[in-house]
């Protein structure tokens, strides 16, 4: 609980921080969620946003809370029609990325992270991630978004991960390792990570040629592009999934004539040179995938005939993105704990998706 004390004179706390929290302020605000003052509401996610972090009972209180889930879920519908044609303002984009944040408290909590992923609110957040204009106000909405999800995974439950593979995150995560900017590409390739460090990531992704190759073409584009503007974050991720592809026997054999040539000669050697960790994931990366021609790759069993390189990253993507559309799509939303039902009028998945800073916690969070 985060070592909360309760002073009951005058209804506040104090964190491990020594801040000062009104408890009646942070109740207040909660019910303000569901006024049907605008205005109030927008004040109500905006203060809570702020104090997330101070208090770390809030997301069972959000959870909990009569109508208030289905209050975020609202101001996120709300948006939707802005999308396409791309008519999103600044203000409507910090709002909906305070909503947003609000639902990465809850999904980053130990009690309400299942009940989270079991009521399958992540699918709200995709046609935000699908989109594609580069204005500050679509780039905060994706790198919010993001951080939803990045917080889902980065608790390594296997059962998160389980869900997230019966969706298209994963096309999602490689459109924005394609396009997105520096921040959004790197917690874009730590969800991705995430993935292929669990069993079922990665066999899922080595299961067919195509997603295989998708993933293995994106990653070796973005070294490509590292190599002009160098992020040494960015590459930690990188490396640490061409490693993890490395435990899959088909994947290593089908990566030795295509992993990226700066990889192997020494480019990013300055980048590294403090970072010791980094630079053993590499030094283990290349023994374990040696240089080898590419007339061998034509041997590995992926059920195709062109090696990993010769395939377009975007063709590749919008295949798997495909695969995945075919497969048993999860059921809309449903509640199955104690918590008012949320009656949403809006599936997700039925909104037209071909169209891809203020409080963001992403720097601490995906080092």
């Amino acid at each position: 609980m985060n070592n909360i004390t309760t002073h009951n004179n005058n209804s506040t706390t104090t964190n491990n921080n020594n801040e000062s929290i009104n408890i009646e302020n942070i109740y207040s605000s909660v019910k303000d969620l569901t006024s049907k003052d605008s205005e109030k509401r927008e004040i109500a996610l905006l203060e809570l946003s702020k104090n997330r972090e101070k208090f770390s009972d809030l997301a069972p209180i959000i959870w909990y809370s009569v109508g208030t889930i289905t209050a975020l879920l609202q101001e996120i519908i709300t948006i939707y029609p802005l999308l396409s044609p791309p008519n999103l303002t600044a203000v409507d984009s910090n709002r909906v990325c305070n909503a947003l944040a609000l639902l990465q408290c809850v999904a980053s909590h130990p009690e309400t992270r299942s009940l989270f992923i079991g009521s399958q609110i992540p699918l709200y957040l995709y046609p935000f991630l699908n989109t594609q204009s580069n204005t500050l106000s679509f780039e905060y909405l994706r790198l919010t978004s993001l951080g939803v999800i990045g917080a889902l995974v980065k608790m390594d439950d296997s059962d998160v991960i389980s869900f997230l593979l019966t969706t298209e995150i994963i096309p999602l995560c490689l459109r924005i390792m394609q396009n997105g900017s520096e921040l959004s590409k790197t917690v874009a390739t730590f969800i991705v990570q995430k993935i292929l460090l669990d069993d079922k990531g990665l066999n899922y992704i080595c299961a067919t040629y195509e997603r295989f190759c998708a993933v293995s073409t994106v990653l070796a584009s973005m070294v490509t592009s590292l190599t002009k503007q160098p992020s040494q974050r960015l590459l930690k991720h990188i490396i640490r999934c061409y490693l993890k592809l490395c435990d899959n026997p088909r994947a290593k054999e089908a990566l030795r004539p295509c992993l990226p040539e700066p990889l192997r000669d020494g480019t990013f050697s300055s980048i590294l040179k403090d970072d010791s960790t980094t630079k053993r994931w590499l030094a283990t990366l290349l023994m374990q995938v040696p240089h080898e021609s590419a007339t061998q790759a034509t041997r590995v069993n992926f059920n195709a005939q062109l090696p990993p390189q010769t395939i377009n990253s975007q063709q590749q993507i919008n295949v798997v993105q495909q695969q995945q559309q075919q497969q048993p799509q999860p059921q809309p939303p449903v509640q199955s704990q104690p918590q008012p039902q949320m009656n949403i009028p809006v599936d997700p998945r039925k909104i037209n998706q071909n169209v891809t800073y203020n409080s963001l916690p992403i720097n601490q969070h995906y080092n």
